[in-house]
Formats: C-alpha cells, sequence, structure tokens
C-alpha cells in the first residue's frame, strides 16, 4: 500500500511540476537566483526520483525492452526537469537594456531549451525503435521524420534568441541604441518562418506519435484523444497564424512558445513511465 500510495503522489507531482511552473512563471515572473536556484534544484531531486517511483526504478529488474522503454519515456520528462528553472526566470525580457542586464540568465534558459530539444529527439526516436518491434511502422516513422526535421531548426532558432540577440543587445545598449538596425527586421522574419516550420513539424510528430502508441494500445482512448485534440489544435494555429499573422497574433505565440510544444511529450512520457510501473507491457 505505501509503494502504490508513492507512486500515485509521484504521478500527480509530475503531472503539476509544468503547470505550477507556467503560473509562477507569467504570474510571478522573475526573481532572485538566490530563491529560484534552491527551489529548482530540489525540483530537479524530486522529479527524478518521482520517475524512478513511478517506473523507471522498476524497469531496471525487468527485461531490456523495458528498460529500453522506461528510459525513452524519461527522455520525454527531462526537458522540464530543466525548463522547471523558467518558474523563476519568468518570461524573456522585453527590452534590450533587461535583456542585457539578465545576460546570463537568458543564455542559460536557451541553453537548456536546446538540451531539451535533444532530449525529445532521443525520446521520439527511441520510441520509433520500440513500436517497430510491436509491428507499427507507418505512423511511427512519419513521427520521427517530422522531428528528425524539427529538432535542429528548432536548435538554430534557440541559439539565434539566445546567443545572437543577447549579443546584438549588448552592442545596442553600449552605443545607447533604443532601435534596432535596418537588417534586423528581415533576420526577424526568416527566424519567425523557421519557428512556424519547426513548431508545426514538432506537434504533428506528436500527433503521428499518438496514433502510434494507441494502435499498439501503449496509449489509452481518453488521453489518446486530449493528445490528438491539442496537437492538431496547436498545428492549424501555428501554420495558419503564419498566413494571418495579426489575427492570430496571441494564440499563435502561444502555441510557439518554445516550452509548450513538449508539453504534450511530457505527459506521454509520464503516462508511460505509469504504464511501466502498473507492469504493463511497453
Amino acid at each position: 500500500m505505501e509503494k502504490i500510495n508513492t507512486r500515485l503522489t509521484s504521478y500527480i507531482y509530475l503531472i503539476l511540476v509544468p503547470i505550477i511552473a507556467a503560473a509562477l512563471g507569467f504570474g510571478v515572473g522573475h526573481v532572485s537566483p538566490k530563491i529560484y536556484l534552491p527551489v529548482w534544484i530540489l525540483n530537479v531531486v524530486l522529479m527524478i526520483y518521482a520517475s524512478g517511483s513511478l517506473g523507471l526504478k522498476n524497469a531496471k529488474q525487468k527485461s531490456k525492452n523495458e528498460y529500453h522503454s522506461a528510459l525513452t519515456a524519461f527522455f520525454l520528462i527531462v526537458p522540464y526537469i530543466l525548463i522547471s528553472i523558467f518558474a523563476g526566470l519568468g518570461p524573456p525580457p522585453e527590452t534590450a537594456t533587461e535583456w542585457t542586464n539578465t545576460a546570463t540568465e537568458q543564455q542559460v534558459r536557451y541553453f537548456f531549451l536546446v538540451i531539451s530539444g535533444v532530449f525529445i529527439a532521443l525520446g521520439f526516436l527511441g520510441l520509433r525503435d520500440r513500436l517497430k518491434t510491436e509491428g507499427e511502422n507507418l505512423y511511427s516513422r512519419i513521427s520521427s521524420i517530422a522531428i528528425f526535421i524539427a529538432i535542429p531548426l528548432f536548435i538554430i532558432n534557440m541559439l539565434y534568441w539566445g546567443f545572437y540577440l543577447t549579443e546584438l543587445f549588448r552592442i545596442m545598449s553600449v552605443q545607447n541604441s533604443t532601435s534596432h538596425p535596418d537588417w534586423f527586421l528581415p533576420i526577424k522574419q526568416l527566424f519567425g518562418l523557421i519557428s512556424v516550420v519547426e513548431v508545426a513539424l514538432t506537434y504533428l510528430a506528436t500527433f503521428a506519435i499518438v496514433i502510434a502508441l494507441q494502435k499498439t494500445g501503449w496509449l489509452k482512448k481518453t488521453p489518446s484523444g486530449i493528445y490528438l485534440f491539442f496537437s492538431s489544435f496547436a498545428f492549424l494555429i501555428i501554420i495558419f497564424s503564419a498566413f494571418f499573422p495579426e489575427s492570430l497574433k496571441i494564440p499563435g505565440f502561444a502555441v510557439s512558445i518554445p516550452a509548450f510544444p513538449f508539453l504534450m511529450p511530457y505527459f506521454i512520457g509520464v503516462n508511460l513511465l505509469k504504464r511501466i510501473g502498473d507492469n504493463l507491457s511497453i
């Protein structure tokens, strides 16, 4: 009974982490590193412990395939272990001066997102390998191709935001300039389109992998339906936002926040770990 309660608590905690992090990040905003760093480190420890209790620890005692599946599911959880630090960082600064004053934190933010993208790719490709052994080849292949294209674009986009823009804003601050150079607008538009492509492909990859997981019975009908609805809805929003940017400015921005497309893969990872902990095949 104690083990069941621990697993239930771990499951609830992992489900709540992204929600609490988003609420603090957008609701409270930036706080002192002396406050958010200890809290984040504690959360990292708790999330790793919760993942172990939920299914990762038990998988070591099972077959090689089961441990492979558990590790793959954990790869999908890792991004939010890192991204949870955004609860203290808050949203990115709105001015060049504010950005420059917190340059190191902004670079950490986007470096963490780059690492998160790598783990998302590892998780999707790991699921592709396991799903092939179950005879599901079509949708898992579509998913792996989409994520294989999306993540390099995502990494390039995050490096642009975290390092190129940081250096640009530093130059502007030194020169006491409040306006961007003329050549900045075309570059901004280019990376805006790169963002549309990589975000759309990530939602497409999520949609396809959910179908594959449902076909093999690794995801139940209700969570599958929720994931399919949100991934397809977000996919349409981000695609149409490229053609109607003013009309879909707010929803387009919401679904393209770098951490948001990784949210459904995160929940998929949590549910797969729970399934393994419940001694169900995967």
